[in-house]
């Protein structure tokens, strides 16, 4: 009776069919080893919640050797990294709108003056608080590296350590979130992960599904060109995007109160290229992938660095620089740029022009690649 419900020359057979089916499907074994390295990878040297070397501009109105002793203690923390002095506060603005800097650090003209008076000098740092995680650590020790500094240099350390408060005062300036909201953060962001993996995974069926119906044939069968066919089969989903669009700004603006300061027809513009690559980056997929499975394979392949690496879980300054090189090449991370810029900042189309460039091209590499692909298939 043992041998007639259960055979181990059959569980053998069966379980060295399965072997072959997996080396046969490469995309599905190499997921099963690269994912996991990945992961460990990723999260074991890329996060960072704790960013350094944050990129600051210095309005520098006093260059005397207090200005200069605290300049050089907040880089030497190792949480300020000047790339850049400027002459006036407007210089300053511009700058920390663009994202080119985190922090504006202002030193007044009569900070000497006031220091050798025994006054309370101030020292003014506008914060890019759009990201609170960013710039919450670099705050919070601001005060204390500066005071310190100061006092070191008055040769005043002994009796500043008793009486802190009285040394300096540092204002500061949280712009775009001042009450470090972290919605004000993540529903933008949402905004550029629910369409990356939602249309990039429809899409990425479009011909597998062809393929794994039968119906391949009579679509190559069609007088249509490679790029009519692209074409017929990613527009849809760019509905599907734009519907996808108009629910998530209407929840971000009615259920969390997510501010909106800049121009509109210039974030849908953003939107639309975004939505385009992401649709032509599922469609580049489906050439590659010979099952369903394998597309969806394949575009979570595509997702988990995507959302690990563009700055919407974890600050993308913090983290260190082949990470940001990987994070540069993945449309997720110049739309994040785009949307807060837009949003919450109020940006105009010359400070997020290079993102939408970065987004254009990856349309047309995005293009070149399906079409390239298609006609492998169509041989």
């Amino acid at each position: 009776m043992a041998t007639r419900f259960l055979s181990w020359s059959r569980i053998l057979a069966v379980l060295a069919k399965e072997f072959i089916q997996m080396r046969r499907d490469r995309i599905t074994f190499a997921m099963m080893l690269g994912v996991p390295l990945i992961q460990l990878v990723l999260f074991g040297y890329a996060i960072n919640t704790d960013p350094r070397a944050l990129p600051a501009a210095i309005v520098a109105l006093s260059q005397d050797r207090y200005s200069r002793a605290v300049v050089s203690a907040l880089e030497t923390s190792g949480y300020y990294r000047f790339v850049k002095t400027v002459g006036s506060a407007v210089e300053g603005d511009g700058l920390i709108e663009s994202g080119a800097v985190a922090f504006v650090v202002t030193i007044p003209g009569d900070f000497a003056a006031r220091v050798g008076r025994g006054d309370r000098p101030q020292i003014l740092v506008e914060a890019d608080a759009s990201d609170p995680a960013a710039a919450s650590a670099a705050v919070g020790v601001l005060d204390r590296i500066a005071s310190q500094a100061l006092a070191r240099e008055l040769g005043t350390e002994a009796e500043a350590s008793r009486q802190k408060d009285a040394s300096l005062q540092i204002l500061v300036h949280r712009l775009y979130n001042p009450e470090n909201i972290t919605q004000f953060n993540i529903v933008p962001g949402l905004l550029g992960v629910i369409l990356q993996l939602t249309l990039v995974m429809m899409t990425a069926m479009a011909l597998t599904r062809e393929i794994e119906r039968g119906t391949m044939e009579n679509l190559l069968a069609m007088p249509a060109s490679p790029l009519e066919i692209m074409i017929g089969k990613v527009t849809p989903y760019v509905g599907v995007g734009a519907v996808q669009v108009v629910v998530i700004l209407l929840a971000a603006r009615w259920l969390f109160s997510v501010p909106f300061v800049g121009s509109f027809g210039l974030l849908l513009a953003a939107i639309l290229v975004f939505i385009v690559a992401l649709v032509l980056l599922g469609y580049t997929i489906s050439t590659l992938a010979r099952t369903q499975l394998q597309a969806m394979q394949l575009t979570f392949f595509f997702f988990l660095p995507s959302i690990l690496l563009s700055g919407f879980m974890f600050p993308f300054r913090g983290m260190p620089v082949w990470a940001q090189g990987i994070g540069e090449i993945l449309p997720l991370t110049h739309f994040l740029r785009v949307i807060r810029a837009v949003m919450l900042k109020g940006a105009d189309a010359g400070a997020i022009a290079g993102e939408i460039g970065a987004l254009a091209l990856f349309v047309v590499v995005f293009a070149g690649l399906a079409l390239s692909r298609f006609r492998r298939t169509l041989d």
